[in-house]
């Protein structure tokens, strides 16, 4: 797809500003350098840089338009998806870019990726032949006419379109492209596993209510952002499906904690007034999932209210699975109180937990600044007190 001197151009530009770069570029290549791909391609690189990172060095992948790239998975969360998966036979109906297909594939003997787009299954095509996946056929077809017509498979992979006709994103699980709800019968028919990618928005509680067969849901985040809710369908009844808090570290290390909402529920706990030496906010896959009381039991902490879902603890709780900051001290919305507690910070990170003012509101209120060392918690306790929380993050 891509002549020498093309890929010469893209190598000797492959950090430029793209639209500059786009203004300037057919006064600085010759008649033979393809100006639009390779102008994809430096783009292509540029945003897989910090999403596909084993990728982005790689002369010989082509890379598709923007678009494709924003919504492909990041290299971290196709990985851990790689890992859910294996046997002899596998289709993602859903292919794109082929990110998680690239992944999971090399788990099975066979491998189907079935894209609609004419253009994604070339490059799929190319890709999939430098990447040595031997095992992958490319499907050009519409995946519902795919999957009505195929083999049954040992698992099916989907990622549903989350973008309306004119464009606009999408979170309902009706809304995507395609409806799965219309097509999960037929899809535990063609598979004892079907493993889907949803959007981090999505109430789990809900999707639970709306999808057949869920044994598994996976809450899964990147360096503590949520990037994606996985629900693993299975043929077999499950009684009760688990749930999955998964956090990928900047070392792609995966931390993992699972629960049932059974035991969640019923889980004993005596909410705290006192705030002691240390406060934690657990990580954004535990706050998606709603795993608030049982962590008082997998760790020594005391919830702080309800609704906070803030912890706190006399002594230092070093595995504790979220941030962990030291107090320094904490004041009640007294004025007189709250001027002293204040005194010459100008600076602070704030976050707000339970309170009935918002975190911009609050800052112009409080007259202070985004940034500096000091972390503010604005949040309710157990009495119903509201207090502010001033802290300094714990690096131990």
């Amino acid at each position: 797809m891509s002549n020498d001197a093309t890929t010469r151009f893209i190598k000797a530009h492959r950090c430029d500003d793209v639209r500059k770069l786009a203004l300037q570029s057919h006064s600085r290549a010759g008649s033979d350098v393809d100006i639009p791909f390779a102008l994809t391609q430096i783009e292509g690189r540029q945003l897989a840089a910090a999403k596909i990172p084993s990728w982005e060095q790689r002369d010989d992948l082509i890379f598709p338009p923007r678009l494709a790239l924003e919504q492909c998975s990041s290299e971290a969360a196709a990985r851990y998806k790689a890992a859910l998966l294996s046997g002899n036979t596998f289709a993602d109906l859903t292919g794109g870019f082929g990110v998680d297909f690239a992944f999971i594939a090399p788990n099975f003997k066979k491998a189907f990726y079935v894209e609609r787009q004419k253009e994604l299954c070339e490059i799929a095509r190319h890709n999939w032949k430098v990447l040595g996946l031997d095992s992958a056929s490319v499907e050009n077809a519409d995946c519902v006419a795919y999957l009505k017509k195929m083999s049954p498979v040992d698992a099916i992979f989907m990622d549903p379109a989350r973008r309306s006709a004119s464009g606009k994103k999408t979170v309902a699980i009706e809304n995507a492209e395609p409806n799965l709800l219309e097509i999960q019968d037929l899809l535990l028919e063609k598979s004892s596993t079907v493993l889907i990618k949803l959007s981090p928005m999505l109430d789990i509680a809900q999707s639970l209510n709306k999808l057949k067969q869920v044994a598994e849901v996976h809450v899964v985040g990147v360096d503590n952002e949520c990037k994606e809710l996985l629900f693993l369908l299975k043929r077999e009844q499950t009684p009760e499906p688990q749930i999955h808090c998964v956090n990928i570290d900047t070392k792609n290390d995966v931390e993992k904690i699972s629960f049932r909402y059974s035991g969640e529920k019923a889980c004993p706990i005596e909410y705290t007034s006192e705030i002691g030496e240390y406060l934690y906010e657990p990580n954004v896959t535990l706050l998606k999932a709603g795993l608030f009381k049982s962590l008082t039991q997998m760790y020594p902490v005391q919830k702080l209210h309800p609704d906070s879902h803030l912890y706190t603890s006399q002594a230092l709780v070093p595995d504790f699975p979220g941030r962990i900051f030291k107090v320094a001290g904490f004041s009640s919305l007294n004025k007189k109180e709250l001027k002293h507690f204040l005194k010459d910070l100008s600076k602070a990170n704030l976050t707000v937990r339970n309170f009935p003012v918002g975190a911009e509101e609050l800052k112009k209120k409080l007259r202070i600044a985004d940034g500096g060392e000091v972390f503010l918690f604005a949040t309710t306790l157990a009495d119903g007190k509201r207090v502010l929380v001033k802290t300094l993050n714990c690096k131990s």
